[in-house]
């Protein structure tokens, strides 16, 4: 099924629902994993920016980039504009202070994007379709992947410890 289709489909189910599914999107998924994200960032000592759970994958930081890199990318293309300069510099960024400030300004860029997004842009063409899930779905992706690296270093995932789970591990 094409990402236009799926929307489509999700759009018809969610018909009854009152809110539409762009806004439902945005205040059940993204909103959600922003916060988990960047908390993760916020948590994670900076030692650790570099830690990988094995030889072969990418490190806390690496994911971190990852994300804001694929946010930056997504989200120009829902905003109709090339992808910002900001992009560009994420590279060559390592410490935990620099990581967190991009991973934190490329959720802004996003929600500022999402503000415009509604369910008739959402299905507008395959590239829009294909960005609006990807922001969603790629960063709920990686958060599962850092809740490892968070709990192999003894640090309760933010999305665990907000339903009132120990601050760590012991």
């Amino acid at each position: 099924m094409t990402s236009k289709a799926l929307l489509l489909a999700c759009l018809i189910a969610g018909a009854v629902d009152a809110q539409t599914l762009t806004a439902s999107a945005v205040q059940r998924y993204f909103n959600p994993v922003r916060r988990n994200l960047e908390a993760s960032a916020d948590v994670m000592p900076a030692e650790k920016f570099g830690f990988r759970l094995t030889d072969g994958q990418m490190t806390f930081a690496e994911w971190l980039l990852h994300s804001a890199q694929r946010n930056y990318a997504d989200c120009a293309i829902l905003k109709g504009e090339p992808t910002p300069e900001a992009e560009k510099k994420l590279a060559g960024l390592k410490d935990k202070a620099e990581v967190s400030k991009a991973l934190k300004d490329s959720f802004s860029y996003c929600a500022a994007a999402l503000e415009n997004m509604n369910d008739q842009k959402a299905i507008s063409s395959q590239q829009i379709s294909t960005a609006f899930l990807h922001v969603i779905v790629h960063n709920n992706e990686i958060y599962g992947n850092i809740a490892g690296y968070l709990r192999t270093s003894g640090i309760v995932p933010p999305s665990t410890a907000a339903r009132g789970g120990p601050a760590t591990k012991k």
